[in-house]
């Protein structure tokens, strides 16, 4: 293990066969083995359980468990398509790289397929698949106890008080249990090994290229796949984007989490006051925001009991996760708004929140703390816990907190992937406007980044999620993503979509 030190860092929190060792740099991407070596054929076949279009097929495939020993042990991959529906029309495959890190993918063919228009499901096969460490795919797990799999404990939520001392222990306590659990998947689990693996399903699937369109973490890892390999790129569409800083990586998406929510909350805010809102909090936004901080405020003081929950009651950080949360999308707000009535008023919650799995719960972790080095400062952390209950009170200190990753085991295995304008211009960045997790000013970072291989769609919108979301969304940017997808034309420079009548800010 990795000991403590006083140091104050400048570091502020997926082809089989291949014979060489990628080295990631800072300029073209990486140096791999012979791109022509062959890759045995997916063996497509019925998808498991029952919720699946009946069209989507699935199928294994096994890749290194360590790509500098490509003849040693090897993990299963778990892949999905649903082919073409026109095949005569076909032009490639377009990959469904999934968020998080840590959330599945294989049923996205499925649940992503319906959101796209049928002009892009006519040209493209739609493929997915599970990361590796997860779901169908040889899963991972460190072993951890129920109480360590809640939000609140995953999330380093602060005490009442401001105090990181539970933190530090429920962090050095999880970082433990995946240092004696996790064994060799863990330590495997990072972006780069995730961009070899996406390179492996290219092979297997036996295109030149690919198509791709990721969405939140999966604007990073579609981002570093396109960094390492971008002559294997067609047409790239990111959306929700993560700010790609080679030195902050995950801890920089946990610390943005303060500014995303102060970013979404004024919508909720708006809706919450508004006269003829279905659960009308306040009077004015101001008033709403005031009752969610009052009502925090006292649930630390005095929870409420919640039989079944994880933890067992409502309390002040319980709601302060369940605000955030809840941020995600305007279709949570009247769940929120109901939510903090029926807590003012001392009635238990209803709907339990479920816990991640262990798979889910290793690879978020993993993936987070093996992409690069986190302070190990307890008091570094301490002092930016104060600092930042005072300027966005919403998060409380939590998004700069210490977690399990500043007392992790494992160093990384692979540097971080700068980001950079070298390498084809197929990009198209898609982001909205006021998004919790992937806030728009970091958005920019990796616009920036990419220089003019990339074209950005900004969204007058609130919510994650920017282009084809579910229930229908912003007609502008969809028709931006079709046209690109069917066209290979973007924007002449970056543009701005307004926003949908009722979506907007008031």
């Amino acid at each position: 293990m990795r000991t403590l030190s006083a140091r104050t860092t400048a570091l502020a929190l997926a082809t089989v066969a291949t014979a060489a060792v990628l080295t990631t740099v800072s300029g073209a991407g990486a140096a791999v083995g012979d791109p022509s070596a062959a890759t045995q054929p997916l063996d497509w076949g019925p998808c498991p359980g029952t919720s699946s279009d009946p069209r989507q097929e699935c199928a294994t495939l096994k890749v290194p468990l360590d790509y500098r020993d490509p003849d040693g042990k090897r993990i299963s991959l778990a892949v999905s398509r649903i082919a073409s529906e026109r095949p005569h029309e076909r032009r490639g495959v377009l990959l469904l790289i999934p968020g998080g890190p840590g959330s599945p993918g294989l049923d996205r063919p499925t649940t992503y397929g319906k959101r796209l228009p049928q002009s892009v499901r006519d040209a493209y096969d739609l493929v997915s698949f599970d990361p590796r460490g997860l779901g169908a795919s040889t899963r991972a797990g460190c072993g951890l106890s129920t109480a360590d799999l809640s939000l609140t404990a995953a999330r380093p939520w602060p005490a009442a008080d401001g105090s990181i001392a539970r933190n530090v222990t429920t962090g050095r306590r999880i970082a433990d249990r995946c240092g004696r659990n996790g064994g060799a998947l863990v330590r495997s689990l990072s972006t780069v090994n995730g961009a070899r693996d996406i390179d492996s399903i290219r092979r297997a699937l036996g295109e030149r290229k690919l198509s791709a369109w990721g969405t939140s973490y999966g604007t990073y890892a579609g981002s570093v796949y396109a960094q390492m390999f971008p002559e294997r790129t067609d047409r790239w569409v990111m959306d929700s984007n993560d700010n790609p800083d080679p030195q902050r990586v995950g801890r920089g998406w946990l610390a943005n989490y303060a500014v995303g929510v102060e970013d979404t909350f004024p919508d909720f805010a708006a809706w919450a006051s508004a006269p003829d809102s279905p659960v009308r909090l306040a009077e004015t936004p101001a008033g709403v925001r005031r009752r969610v901080l009052d009502l925090a405020d006292r649930l630390d003081a005095k929870p409420l009991a919640w039989p079944g929950a994880n933890p067992p009651e409502l309390n002040g950080n319980v709601f302060r996760q369940s605000v955030l949360t809840a941020l995600f999308s305007r279709n949570n707000f009247e769940g929120l708004a109901r939510l903090i009535v029926d807590a003012d008023a001392g009635k238990v919650p209803g709907a339990i929140p479920p816990d991640p799995g262990q798979d889910i719960a290793a690879v978020s972790l993993a993936t987070l703390c093996n992409d690069v080095e986190w302070p190990e400062s307890l008091p570094g952390y301490a002092r930016d816990v104060a600092a930042s209950r005072k300027s966005h009170p919403l998060t409380a200190g939590m998004p700069v907190n210490v977690s399990a990753c500043a007392f992790w085991h494992d160093a990384p295995r692979d540097k971080p992937v700068r980001i950079t304008d070298q390498g084809p211009s197929n990009v198209l960045l898609v982001q909205n406007k006021r998004d919790v997790a992937t806030p728009y000013r970091e958005a920019l970072k990796l616009r920036r980044a990419y220089g003019d291989r990339a074209r950005m769609v900004s969204v007058d919108a609130m919510g994650h999620g920017a282009a084809y979301t579910e229930g229908g969304g912003n007609a502008c940017a969809d028709r931006r993503v079709t046209d690109f997808l069917l066209t290979g034309e973007r924007p002449a420079g970056d543009i701005t979509c307004p926003a949908v009548p009722g979506q907007g800010p008031r």
